[in-house]
């Protein structure tokens, strides 16, 4: 006798997924049996989980496929085919459309007669997908009005508010197919709209990417990749194609990676990006890095320092000479924290100049020169010319080598203020990076006046945050005191935040300000345990503490805080000692 599986519900797999816990969910089914409603929708109306969570649980408890419904992923010409009646009726939409089989999104996906009535209506194999009923009914109400023609709905979506400065066409050689879908107004409007969307939902980079069942667009959202549209198979080339014409690349070359540059214009203002091709297996992959001005908080006050720590960093930049390093992996924010501070210091006495690759933002009353590899116009070279210029300031968007980091301290040491960054897990760091290019460390230890190491945190999202109390082992990582019974908070997920639960990010720095004690360190080629145990009994916090602050503070969450600064295992002295957290913890 053969015993049949029993199927989990939704709530059972929430809380193995660790989106509830057990004790949600039991007052959501108390709820539930008080007002009828579905427990799924009642999750998400009261914020605890996102639609998105919702439909992933569910997919998992159906066997099935799910998604959450967006612009892209929905192929309005394909409406009619089913009725928008009939789509309100049985709550389904089509997606979009692979030979003969038709791809259609269902509030039940396991039912077969409904499969067989859209088999029918359509002659297509239908391929069923799980959404959520008020996001499908969403999208059918936004499509209702007739036949809508696929060109027209992505013109009114993209085109009318995002336009190419000084596009250039091709007119070499004899026109090809691929030139004829580049020019047709389907693809140049994808792209529009993928440029549009990023630029609207503050993403920093664009990726297109080549898959086995087409082109995958994601965009990169407060540090994270997140699934943008999926364009059907055969449409990849033609996208790549577009947007090696806008960037001035070569659309011929496809084994060898490139770069260009695009200039739109999107919501009324001028906006930079940068792009990138690398040949894969599948074809090329382009990344567009959206370089936004108006993303660019360049007042120091709306980095995120504590009021101590900000005070000590406008004194290093007060300093008339010395190197002051900002450290941090790519993508912490580190050319954001320069151009705050050149904000703070260019004014019409002072002659300040740069030196990047590439210059990503202009800024008045700063002379800023891009490095140029080609014609042999590198970081060290491109120094040793503005030390001629009468420099009060230089700023180097990147101490790469043992050159650029010895004309770096030999300016410092001759009157000028120096600023750089520089790739290194914290402020100590920075000494020994420094060293290890073969800075002498008696130079070194004249030459440094301050460190600063950096990462971006999400910040919660507003509309949809709530109270939680992490685990103990997040606790532990956090240096607090297992009777630390506060409430931290989270988000839930939501529309607005694209259902991630944080909207926006926050810096979390670590500063050393080197004061005679450190000096001798430096003098002395001390190895980087040694200042950070000198800096911890001067009080100075480390990356975790700020973070672990912030996450009390109730700007983010504990487990964001502990993800972002990763504490290695060569730490450990430190962990051991009492940190400034856990005295605020247990005074708390």
């Amino acid at each position: 006798m053969s015993l049949r599986r029993r199927t989990k519900r939704v709530g059972e797999v929430l809380v193995e997924d660790g989106a509830i816990s057990e004790e949600q969910l039991q007052r959501a089914l108390i709820e539930q049996a008080r007002t009828g409603e579905k427990l799924g929708a009642l999750l998400v109306d009261q914020g605890i989980v996102s639609g998105q969570t919702l439909v992933h649980s569910l997919a998992k408890c159906l066997g099935v496929r799910g998604c959450h419904l967006r612009h892209g992923l929905i192929d309005p010409a394909l409406i009619p085919e089913i009725g928008e009646d009939e789509c309100e009726k049985s709550v389904v939409i089509p997606m979009f459309k692979v030979g003969n089989t038709l791809t259609v999104a269902m509030a039940e996906p396991q039912s077969l007669p409904t499969i067989d009535r859209l088999r029918r209506a359509t002659g297509c194999e239908i391929r069923p997908i799980l959404a959520l009923e008020s996001n499908i009914l969403e999208y059918v109400r936004k499509y209702k009005g007739g036949n809508v023609d696929v060109d027209e709905f992505l013109m009114s979506l993209g085109d009318q508010d995002l336009e190419v400065v000084e596009r250039e066409s091709i007119d070499e050689g004899p026109e090809t197919d691929l030139d004829k879908m580049v020019a047709g107004s389907p693809i140049v409007n994808l792209v529009n709209i993928a440029l549009l969307t990023a630029v609207k939902d503050g993403a920093s980079d664009i990726h297109i990417e080549p898959d086995r069942r087409g082109t995958r667009i994601r965009y990169r959202i407060d540090g994270v990749l997140r699934d943008l549209m999926n364009p059907p198979p055969g449409m990849h080339a033609a996208i790549v194609s577009r947007l090696k014409v806008i960037g001035k690349m070569d659309i011929a070359v496809k084994r060898l990676p490139q770069e260009g540059r695009v200039r739109i214009v999107a919501e009324g203002r001028e906006i930079d990006l940068r792009v990138s091709s690398m040949p894969t297996l599948l074809g090329e992959k382009l990344v567009a890095r959206v370089l936004d001005k108006s993303n660019l908080r360049v007042r120091l006050e709306d980095l995120g320092f504590r009021p101590d720590a900000m005070a000590m960093f406008r004194g290093l930049l007060d300093r008339p000479h010395g190197l002051l390093l900002v450290t941090g992996p790519t993508g912490s924010g580190k050319t954001t924290t320069l151009y705050s501070a050149l904000d703070q210091l260019r004014t019409p006495e002072r002659n300040i100049v740069t030196v990047e690759d590439p210059v990503e933002y202009q800024v008045s009353l700063v002379n800023q020169i891009q490095v140029n590899d080609q014609i042999g116009l590198s970081f060290a070279r491109a120094l040793r010319s503005i030390l001629r210029q009468d420099p009060d300031v230089i700023m180097i968007g990147e101490i790469r080598d043992e050159d650029t980091a010895r004309v770096a301290v030999q300016a410092s040491l001759t009157g000028h203020l120096v600023l750089a960054t520089l790739h290194t897990n914290d402020a100590p760091g920075a000494v020994a990076r420094l060293m290890d290019m073969g800075i002498e460390p008696y130079l070194l230890s004249g030459a440094i006046i301050g460190s600063v190491a950096q990462r971006l945190l999400r910040k919660i999202c507003p509309q949809c945050a709530s109270k939680y109390y992490p685990g103990e082992q997040a606790m532990r990582d956090a240096g607090l005191p297992a009777e630390f019974k506060k409430a931290f908070r989270k988000g839930a997920g939501c529309q607005q935040c694209h259902d991630s639960g944080f909207l926006g990010r926050i810096g979390v720095y670590e500063l050393m300000a080197v004061n005679a004690e450190i000096r001798r360190l430096v003098h002395a080629g001390s190895p980087s345990h040694e200042l950070r145990l000198k800096l911890r009994e001067l009080g100075v916090p480390t990356l975790r503490e700020e973070a672990v602050r912030l996450a009390m503070d109730g700007q983010t969450s504990l487990e964001e805080a502990l993800r972002v600064t990763h504490v290695d295992g060569d730490d450990a002295e430190l962990q051991e000692s009492p940190s400034p957290v856990t005295k605020i913890g247990v005074a708390a």
